[in-house]
């Protein structure tokens, strides 16, 4: 579940029409995900531009010669008329691109992110219809044959990754449609290579270190997630040394309390479990306070599933991993690398992951 940004619509669409840049003709309706359809790839690795909302998720760990590195590359879509006048233009605004990048320097207990947004115009941004290539000015992901590149860099850091699957692509909830709620109408289309091997160059404060490791991507999209009564969520993408995945997250209630939470449990072979209620468990053991936003997010969590007899323990890398993105999706959320210890059929498993917290700051329900 990867989507957390407050999007401030009015106050761009505003300046929009006061620089001229946006021909108004009439909004209508945005698709919803709905039972029955069958996602196929690679075309559906690329842009759907009849849903509101949709994004690009990479997020992983890595190690070269002598530290441990998290890193985050993000890219979103937000359209803002689903459709426009017959007046077309090369400047004419339908899609906002926002971009997050983020390196976590492990051993040195530092944190770096920054952020990047702009319209579809000529050239500025944009994603294929028919296969991963995303992009926002000089940052991209895409995809070819069978590996997926990675590029993006801001002054002294910056990331040049190639990804190579080592599990099929893995279909969430039922056959790729993820409910979020009672309402059948608050649903999206969601799936994830759980497991790439990574390879490439990273870059932090100016210094390239060779890096390898395990990256993770989700690809969502849909046009309703949150409803009013919910505030967000937390997330977890989790690798263990024994080959086993997991994607589990919970959404949070406006009185503190989380509904039932979900999960895709992926064996060494790739294939999947769907998991639901009381099938898994998920509860914070710690917390920690944002020296900037005064936030208070949970710092630690437990995770069991009782039929796989998986008893996982889930601690941050590093403590402040949080992001502040003012300039693109208006909101701030904590997002970083994690590690994992724990036990499954009697046996100690480790493992290391990705946790994202949203709504802490404030709410994002009936935003999404």
């Amino acid at each position: 579940m990867r989507f957390l940004y407050k999007w401030f619509v009015s106050l761009t669409l505003q300046s929009l029409v006061f620089t001229g840049l946006v021909q108004f003709a009439y909004c209508s309706s945005f698709e919803k995900a709905v039972p029955g359809i069958v996602l196929q790839f690679p075309k559906d690795h690329g842009k759907h531009p009849g849903f509101q909302t949709e994004w690009w998720y990479f997020t992983g760990n890595l190690v070269s010669k002598n530290n441990h590195w998290g890193t985050q590359l993000t890219f979103f879509r937000r359209t803002l008329f689903n459709k426009m006048g017959k007046e077309r233009s090369a400047w004419e605004v339908r899609d906002l691109y926002p971009a997050h990048l983020a390196i976590t320097d492990i051993g040195a207990d530092k944190f770096f992110h920054t952020e990047l947004m702009s319209r579809e115009g000529p050239g500025l941004a944009g994603a294929a219809g028919d296969r991963l290539d995303v992009h926002v000015k000089d940052w991209r992901a895409s995809q070819q044959d069978r590996d997926i590149l990675l590029n993006a860099a801001q002054g002294d850091y910056s990331i040049k990754l190639t990804l190579t699957p080592e599990k099929p692509v893995v279909l969430h909830g039922d056959s790729g449609l993820s409910v979020k709620g009672n309402d059948p109408d608050q649903a999206s289309y969601y799936y994830s290579f759980t497991r790439l091997r990574a390879k490439g160059i990273l870059t932090f404060e100016g210094r390239k270190h060779e890096v390898q490791g395990l990256m993770w991507m989700d690809h969502e999209f849909g046009s309703s997630i949150l409803n009013t009564g919910q505030v967000g969520w937390d997330w977890f993408s989790l690798q263990l040394d024994n080959g086993v995945d997991l994607m589990a997250f919970h959404l949070r209630k406006k009185d503190g309390s989380f509904e039932k939470p979900f999960a895709t449990f992926v064996d060494n072979s790739g294939l999947p479990t769907h998991l639901s209620g009381d099938s898994i468990q998920i509860r914070s053991s710690g917390s920690w306070v944002s020296p900037r936003s005064k936030a208070r997010y949970p710092s630690e969590w437990v995770i069991e599933i009782p039929d796989k007899k998986l008893s996982l323990r889930i601690a941050p890398a590093v403590k402040d991993q949080e992001l502040t993105a003012n300039k693109s999706t208006g909101t701030s959320y904590w997002e970083g690398a994690v590690k994992i210890t724990g036990t499954m059929d009697g046996h100690v498993v480790h493992g290391s992951g990705y946790v994202e917290l949203t709504g802490y700051v404030e709410s994002m329900g009936g935003r999404l």
